[in-house]
């Protein structure tokens, strides 16, 4: 029999959630520890509070210690606290000025150089300036960020990632000295929220979790119920439509429309031209 306790926390984990879903999972029993990761929120406005160099450093090693590909460890991450150089990047991009407000920007990048280094101190060729690579580099970067994010969820922090740096790589790559083999990934503004916003309401896993098989047969039919629930909570704003120049604004446009209009306009078309300046052949 279970008790009045065990109840509480099955109801909890059920609204924790209904919160990122939008629906009920029955069944899906949510340990207290990854409760957190539940319950992420992402800040787009922080605290005039500073954020101390002790604690930063912790948060960094805590994204060292992410898994890295083969143990390559092909990242590095720039610390931006000049709220002059911050500010740069948030007007340059335009549409952000809360990243203005952050006490940090972190810009992380994928690292092939320091392997080029290394095979060159141990005069040995580096022949793996390509496609795998790339991907390698971006991968380990991620992780690393992605462990950040949860080490400064855990202390109390707020983080916003920001993929708007790669609009920018020929402003951004000057600015943060970025030589060859080095290529900015994401941006992520660091600091002590102002409030917590809601959280994001996620695909339900029948859409992003296949069992033994990839099948997206139901798919139709589990974004439009996503969509009805996504719009009943938080209507897209005209404001936030993507590409209202290409495709005429109008009420009711829903998540999945959304995505629609904005994968259907070329993104960052140049970036590939800017990785083969940087010594990606890309093959």
């Amino acid at each position: 029999m279970s008790t009045h306790a065990e109840e509480t926390d099955m109801a909890d984990s059920q609204a924790l959630l209904n919160a990122r879903f939008g629906t009920d999972l029955p069944g899906t029993d949510v340990p207290d520890a990854i409760v957190p990761l539940l319950d992420r929120r992402v800040t787009r406005r922080y605290t005039g509070q500073d954020v101390p160099d002790s604690l930063l450093d912790a948060l960094l090693a805590a994204a060292q210690s992410a898994p890295a590909k083969s143990d390559l460890q092909q990242f590095s991450i720039v610390v931006m606290r000049d709220r002059t150089r911050i500010k740069r990047i948030a007007d340059w991009i335009g549409t952000m000025d809360w990243i203005a407000t952050a006490p940090v920007f972190l810009v992380w990048c994928g690292d092939m150089r320091r392997g080029q280094r290394l095979c060159a101190m141990h005069g040995m060729p580096h022949v793996n300036n390509n496609l795998d690579t790339l991907l390698n580099t971006a991968v380990d970067c991620s992780l690393a960020m992605g462990a950040f994010m949860a080490a400064a969820d855990a202390v109390g922090l707020g983080t916003c990632p920001v993929s708007y740096v790669r609009s920018h790589t020929e402003r951004v790559s000057p600015l943060l000295g970025l030589p060859s083999g080095v290529y900015p990934l994401a941006g992520l503004a660091v600091g002590w929220p102002v409030f917590r916003r809601p959280v994001s309401m996620r695909l339900p896993p029948s859409v992003v979790v296949h069992r033994e098989r990839y099948d997206d047969s139901g798919l139709e039919a589990d974004v439009a119920a996503y969509d009805r629930r996504r719009h009943a909570r938080d209507p897209v704003a005209a404001g936030s439509l993507k590409n209202n120049d290409v495709y005429p604004p109008r009420d009711g446009v829903g998540w999945s429309e959304n995505v629609a209009r904005q994968l259907s306009v070329p993104e960052r078309f140049g970036f590939s031209a800017y990785l083969k300046t940087k010594g990606f052949d890309l093959a």
